[in-house]
């Protein structure tokens, strides 16, 4: 075969023409060194395209990622790269003008949009968690250089406390590079902050809708690759216009919560950055309501709280809502004032005006007991949303400091919506936040110490140093707190519920100068092992509020009765000096001391530079006053929930209880359809004296004491008797006790010479009524008038004294109280040669 293919060697070659020159047979591995050598190419080739691949991919590997935040340590997942700005992909120059625009416009340019250095400022950005919805973003955001001058300091403070991950954007017409701006503001090396340029091509010849589009175009490609929790710009005075409607458009389309810094922020508001993103988010969405209730002559003290309230520094925040509990009188110069009050102050921007304030008059009641004040006090706020919504109650004798809305929205923002404040244990047992640091205990004698906190330094923490701290106290606060919408419609539950069951006999422990209401919370978080925190500022001299106690009102639940018999007046011997006995310790407790109210920073008086303590490194009091831990404050709150559903809650048993709801309290009772009337007669308890204030019967002047009601029928039996005829007075009627008379009834006189003047007062009104009768009527003549005083004929009573015959022993009562007014009959005796007077004389 082979001379077919004599031109090629492999086409014409066959395997037996090579037959082996010594005859042997062919080896049998022939087979396998072919397929080993068709192996080995392959290889060879998988090998150069891998090595082509490794090539391309090394070639095109990106360099602005930086390190991985999951497996790269610490200390290389705090850097900041710094990536390279291409100035140079920025077109220069000024666009061409169209003829139609006058050479003097300067903002004539309305072309296409384009973001030449936002793309690589946001690429950069993506390894901080900008896809999802919930991290540790912040957006500062600036259009005017004057602006991000003076919002740049607070933005460089946050992000060196490291609780967030700061941005900062600048989407003005100044064509000024950002690195010049950072350098021109002091933020370059220690200003741990992401840059972004925002400001589209052009800017500087743009017009107010086209930086209008751009502002609001820069700003949603923000937030899709940074998804930031909350932006705050400059105030809008000092900001563009096209910027500030932009954001706030924006803002509100996209859910986020934007923050207008007042023109001091850097001076009052440094604390807002020692705040987190979760917390910060909360800024638009919190409400917080004013609850005060005045009692009856405040008008000074209301007059005093108001202007405190109208001269406080709010930082650009919504006005709180203001209620306004009034007694039921209301002096004059407390209706003047609250007739000229206007609330929120008018803004002169021109936006349209809209009243926060609601006045709430008591219907005037003779008495009013706890229970009714503490459910009418408690009726006065219910939170639309339990989340958001919270009351600041106060009383008239405080007064606010003008940053007191500061220290309100700082420590409810930190507590109550921080992300780490949300995930402590402690914060589900958080009902409020207190503004008054107490002077004594809850009875108003022993006086309070407020708990320290240790510090262990030196060697083998051989060196304990004590610093003050804000505290947890199981006791509410009427003076100036604040209560947490949630926490509040609980106490709605368990007062609505309180108020079915009978009203309980164990001793009170608040003073009667504090209102009723906080006894019923005080059950209520004892029951549940609430707190509250209260305030322990490191100087003495300074304070969020103060006390006033010379204008101080008891509650009008505490009004004492009013006495029935006058004290009697002691002897004055001119002779002998006045005296006085008293003893050392029969002190009384001193009043509040008044303290200088913050008017210049809140960071200055607060501990560790404003930086707040979790609740877990706070001490804890009890409602007595006592340092106790968490664990033995849980075990004391189920240990007075188990009695107090016994005793209070009717439960008999642990089957019966339910288990808690959300918000509710009804837990705490059983056999809620049994519902208390206090107008049924009710067993009394054995120990009067131990009764509650609460159960007391209220005052009637008309109602008969016990132990004269058997006086009282034996007078009104004797009184029937005369009616029939009978003088005498039976033997049987003891002396009655003086008692207090009506108000339209005259004190009583059984002497002679009382008895002559009432006849002569008949006698005047008989003969006036004669020189008006005018006409004669039935039974009566208009000119019967009695001349004679002895011609009137008396009646000897059982005890020898005159009376009128017919008369009753108390006189009636007058007409406009809805009785009928009877004359007392008379026997008229006529005088000799006056017989038609006789006909018509008498009644």
């Amino acid at each position: 075969m082979s001379w077919l293919f004599a031109g090629d060697e492999e086409l014409g070659k066959k395997n037996d023409d090579h037959r082996p020159l010594n005859g042997l047979a062919p080896s049998t591995t022939w087979g396998a060194r072919r397929k080993g050598e068709g192996i080995r190419k392959r290889r060879i080739i998988y090998a150069i395209c891998a090595a082509l691949l490794v090539y391309v991919f090394v070639k095109n590997i990106p360099t602005d990622q930086g390190p991985s935040q999951r497996f790269a340590p610490s200390y290389l997942a705090d850097e900041n790269p710094k990536l390279p700005i291409d100035y140079s992909s920025v077109p220069a120059g000024r666009p061409k003008k169209p003829a139609t625009v006058s050479e003097a416009e300067e903002h004539y340019h309305d072309g296409p949009i384009k973001f030449h250095l936002l793309a690589a400022s946001l690429h950069s950005a993506a390894r901080l968690g900008g896809q999802h919805d919930s991290n540790k973003n912040v957006l500062f955001a600036a259009s005017s250089l004057k602006s991000a001058s003076e919002i740049i300091p607070l933005a460089c403070e946050m992000a060196r406390w490291d609780r967030n991950d700061v941005h900062f954007a600048i989407m003005g017409r100044d064509d000024l590079d950002l690195q010049e701006i950072r350098r021109v503001n002091g933020a370059e090396e220690d200003c741990n902050v992401h840059w972004h340029d925002a400001r589209p091509d052009y800017s500087r010849w743009s017009t107010d809708f086209r930086m209008e589009v751009s502002v609001t175009a820069s700003l949603e490609h923000i937030n899709t690759f940074v998804h930031p929790q909350v932006i705050l710009i400059d105030e809008s005075s000092r900001e563009d216009p096209f910027f500030t409607k932009a954001m706030r458009s924006k803002a509100m389309d996209a859910g986020k919560s934007l923050i207008e810094l007042p023109i001091d922020a850097v001076e009052h508001m440094m604390w807002l950055t020692r705040l987190d993103s979760a917390s910060l988010a909360a800024w638009t969405r919190t409400h917080v309501e004013v609850l005060i209730q005045a009692p009856a002559a405040s008008s000074g003290s209301l007059t005093r709280l108001l202007r405190s309230l109208e001269n406080a520094d709010y930082f650009g925040m919504r006005r709180p809502h203001l209620t306004i509990e009034l007694p039921t009188e209301i002096e004059p110069s407390t209706y003047r004032y609250l007739e000229n009050l206007v609330w929120p102050p008018l803004d002169w921007s021109g936006q349209s005006h809209v009243s926060q304030v609601s006045i709430r008059h008591r219907v005037p009641r003779r008495t009013s007991t706890e229970y009714e004040a503490s459910a009418r006090f408690v009726e006065s706020f219910y939170p639309a949303r339990p989340a958001n919504s919270h009351v600041l109650i106060l009383s008239p004798q405080v007064e606010l400091s003008p940053l007191y809305f500061h220290y309100v929205i700082y420590q409810l923002l930190e507590y109550k919506y921080s992300a780490h404040g949300k995930a402590a244990k402690e914060a589900l047992n958080l009902v409020g936040i207190s503004l008054e640091l107490p002077s004594f205990h809850l009875n108003d004698t022993t006086a309070l110490h407020p708990p320290k906190l240790k510090r262990f330094s030196g060697p083998r923490n051989s060196t304990i140093t004590e610093e003050r701290t804000p505290f947890l106290w199981q006791a509410p606060n009427n003076n100036a707190a604040l209560y947490f919408g949630d926490k509040w419609i609980e106490f709605h539950s368990f007062l609505s519920a309180r108020l079915s069951k009978p009203p309980s006999t164990r001793r009170k422990v608040y003073s009667e100068k504090h209102p009723s209401w906080l006894e019923m919370l005080l059950e209520l978080i004892r029951n549940r092992g609430y707190y509250l925190i209260y305030p322990n500022f490191p100087n003495d001299e300074d304070a969020i509020v103060t006390i006033h106690d010379e204008l101080f009102r008891v509650p009008e639940e505490y009004l004492k009765e009013p006495s029935i018999t006058e004290a009697p007046t002691p002897d004055l011997d001119p002779n002998n000096p006045l005296t006085k006995d008293y003893n050392r310790n029969d002190r009384g407790a001193p009043p509040h001391t008044e303290t200088t109210l913050l008017s210049t920073n809140l960071v200055n008086i607060l501990p560790n530079s404003a930086d707040l303590p979790e609740l877990s490194n706070m001490p804890l009091l009890s409602y007595n006053g006592i340092d106790i831990s968490r664990e033995l404050s849980h075990e004391a709150a189920m240990a007075f929930s188990s009695n107090f559903q016994i005793e209070i809650g009717e439960c008999s048993s642990s089957s019966e209880t339910t288990s808690r709801q959300h918000n509710s309290a009804i837990d705490l009772f059983c056999r809620l359809d049994d519902v208390y009337d206090p107008m049924q007669p009710q067993n009394p308890p054995s120990d009067v004296s131990s009764q509650d204030p609460g159960q007391r019967q209220p005052y009637d002047e008309d109602m008969i004491a016990p132990e004269e009601q058997k006086n009282a029928k034996a007078e009104s039996a004797a009184h029937l008797s005369r009616q029939k005829g009978k003088r005498s007075k039976p033997a049987h009627v003891q002396p009655r006790t003086p008692s207090r008379p009506p108000p339209w009834q005259p004190q009583q006189d059984d002497s002679k010479e009382t008895q002559n003047e009432f006849r002569l007062q008949m006698q005047r009104q008989a003969r006036h009524s004669g020189s008006h009768g005018g006409q004669k009527e039935e039974g009566r003549s208009g000119s019967g008038t009695i001349k004679d005083r002895s011609k009137v004929k008396t009646v000897q009573t059982g005890q020898g004294n005159p009376e009128p015959e017919n008369e009753s022993k108390s006189a009636s009562p007058p007409e406009h109280l809805g009785f009928t007014k009877q004359a007392p009959k008379q026997v008229l005796e006529p005088a000799q040669g006056d017989a038609k007077e006789e006909k018509g004389a008498g009644w």
